[in-house]
């Protein structure tokens, strides 16, 4: 089972083709719920080459959290 980590929000790197994926509508309902229910399903990032993370798979999350000003995220 993979550990749960947390990792600081201005370090994760969204690689260019997942950021033409972004659906507005889905941020915004999903920071909804994150201020009703907390994370629930955790990011995936895997190390940068240069430092830093590269985001694998939560993108709307990310940018959920980011919306509402949180400094970190569950990965």
């Amino acid at each position: 089972m993979p550990i749960k980590e947390t990792f600081p929000i201005d370090q994760i790197r969204v690689p260019v083709k997942r950021k033409k994926t972004l659906e507005p509508a889905k941020v915004d309902a999903l920071a909804e719920d994150i201020l009703e229910n907390g994370q629930i399903t955790p990011i995936r990032v895997r190390e940068g080459k240069t430092g830093g993370y590269v985001l694998i798979e939560g993108y709307h999350r990310l940018e959920a959290l980011r919306a509402l000003g949180e400094e970190t995220v569950e990965g």
